[in-house]
């Protein structure tokens, strides 16, 4: 490959890494053609984006970015995955697919989360945090919970007037 062609290679990945701060690296060689395209098509589905890669190219790409150490002292082939809602859930989708039958040889190589390294191993316990949308329902309940607890604490003593009142009055009529 010339000089010039790695060049444009090496932009063009910069172009499309450009605004990304968290991706994985996955092995998908041994896939067979029509596992592939329906791994593929999954991922776009949940607008996650795959793209192999020559690995001197992509640490070529990537220098002096958040994404550097994810390319560093990697050895033999990977695709680059990113995209998703966060990190979190782009791990929970690598490694669903991963534990799939259907997608045998595709498997988690490490990534790059908030400018560190990581390993296949913590693909695997990042996927296990709660997504973004969950850290949400968990602030927001954390959140209305003093409130429901007070408003049940005021409006007791109420409910309790008021029922004994309906048994008084209920009481008279017999």
């Amino acid at each position: 490959m010339s000089k010039y062609v790695k060049a444009l290679i090496t932009d063009d990945l910069r172009k499309r890494l450009d605004g990304v701060s968290d991706l994985l690296l996955v092995d998908v060689i041994g896939l067979e053609n029509n596992q592939n395209v329906i791994l593929r098509k999954q991922l776009r589905e949940k607008d996650i984006r795959l793209l192999v890669v020559k690995n001197s190219l992509a640490h070529r790409a990537t220098e002096g970015t958040v994404l550097a150490p994810a390319f560093e002292g990697i050895e033999g082939t990977c695709a680059v995955v990113w995209g998703g809602e966060d990190i979190v859930s782009l791990a929970k989708e690598i490694m669903k697919l991963a534990d799939d039958k259907a997608f045998e040889p595709f498997s988690p190589k490490g990534g790059v989360m908030d400018g560190k390294a990581l390993s296949a191993d913590q693909v695997k316990a990042v996927s296990k945090w709660p997504s973004r949308t969950e850290q949400l329902s968990l602030l927001v309940g954390q959140i209305l919970n003093p409130g429901a607890t007070l408003s049940a604490q005021l409006l007791g003593p109420g409910r309790q007037l008021a029922s004994q009142i309906k048994q008084t009055g209920e009481g008279d009529e017999s």
